[in-house]
């Protein structure tokens, strides 16, 4: 950590260089461009969204990337070839990596999915490469090596999920599955429509929230009918704060939520079933604090104060390891907050909390 470099008195990543209360002023913006483009020129992705006058619009999600000739996408998965828009694989393939997550496992719903009770069993977990989000502080920053991930069929991947008969759950994350979600939704569907008579399995998605809102409204359909849960990764509430720790902006994320709670939540919620959407935070020490969860935790509220949200403690990693994990006093009056709208409210990840020391 560092002393700000605009007030010069509050707590900074070493990497933004500035702090979350000049961040929301708007201030010290030129320092925030610097970090993401180093980050990622590092993967040898483009540092923002390309908008290029008569350039092909991708419109998979919220960064809408209109790419001239030669140019490739923010996620890294599509570029404008010969003025055609082709992906990095061909059509029916994703760039994936599954594997089998025994029950009860540690997904940040566990705390009211049911599948926290199905010892036995296991969720199918399929991780996306790309993103489109470039979080500094992301803990599978693996999603950007391109270069070394695997295509897989939609055929290989169908079969595999088909002849596992103690999968209970489908878990998409990633990086974020936005980019490929076409692909998982065509995918699902074709599992769910194959599977035997009785075994049910419940779809759920793990992802940022700034996806197409066509896609995103398929893709919790799928979760409202199996049972599954979609999750929103609420990064921050301050379009300037959002901007800083994920290098573009959110507001798709909160509309796609309004979008998912008006049209599902209230019916799971009255069915006695389980909760079809769910939200967490991150607190990102000295950044994502009391003032950005009681502004989440309201808009929240304003919605159905039933939604679960969860508080997750934050531990160093990709370019924020110069952090500590997130102190005891922050977690607690962002606990505070956030119970003061909302019915239902967790704390995740709180072993770490053993670790954690409280810094003035």
């Amino acid at each position: 950590m560092i002393r700000c470099a605009i007030c010069g008195e509050r707590k900074a990543s070493a990497t933004l260089r500035v702090c979350a209360d000049c961040i929301r002023r708007g201030k010290g913006m030129e320092y925030i461009e610097e970090a993401h483009a180093k980050i990622r020129a590092a993967y040898k992705l483009v540092s923002s969204p390309p908008k290029t006058k008569g350039g092909i619009t991708c419109g998979l999600c919220a960064n809408e990337c209109k790419m001239g000739e030669g140019e490739r996408g923010y996620c890294g998965l599509r570029a404008n070839i010969n003025g055609r828009l082709v992906s990095s694989v061909p059509e029916g393939y994703a760039l994936m990596h599954v594997y089998y997550d025994p029950l009860p496992t540690n997904c940040c719903a566990a705390w009211f999915c049911p599948g926290s009770s199905q010892s036995g069993k296991v969720n199918v977990a399929v991780f996306f490469y790309g993103c489109n989000f470039n979080c500094i502080f992301c803990q599978n920053e693996t999603h950007k090596n391109l270069a070394a991930a695997r295509a897989m069929s939609e055929y290989d991947f169908v079969s595999a999920v088909l002849r596992r008969e103690n999968a209970y759950c489908i878990c998409y994350f990633g990086g974020s599955p936005e980019p490929q979600l076409p692909f998982a939704i065509h995918a699902t569907r074709r599992i769910l429509d194959e599977r035997e008579r009785g075994r049910d399995l419940r779809i759920c998605w793990e992802w940022n929230g700034c996806g197409s809102t066509n896609l995103v409204r398929q893709a919790a359909e799928l979760s409202s009918a199996s049972g599954g849960i979609v999750k929103f990764d609420l990064k921050a509430f301050n379009p300037n704060l959002s901007l800083a720790l994920s290098g573009v902006p959110n507001e798709r994320a909160y509309e796609n939520f309004k979008l998912i709670a008006d049209e599902f939540f209230a019916v799971s919620a009255s069915a006695s079933s389980t909760p079809v959407l769910t939200a967490t935070t991150l607190l990102v020490p000295f950044y994502v604090d009391a003032q950005e969860v009681e502004n989440i935790a309201r808009f929240i509220a304003d919605i159905d104060p039933r939604i679960p949200y969860s508080l997750l403690v934050f531990h160093p990693a990709f370019y924020m390891r110069d952090m500590p994990v997130t102190p005891r006093e922050q977690v607690l009056r962002c606990y505070e907050a956030a119970k003061r709208h909302l019915k239902y409210v967790n704390i995740g990840n709180k072993h770490l909390l053993s670790l954690s020391r409280v810094f003035e």
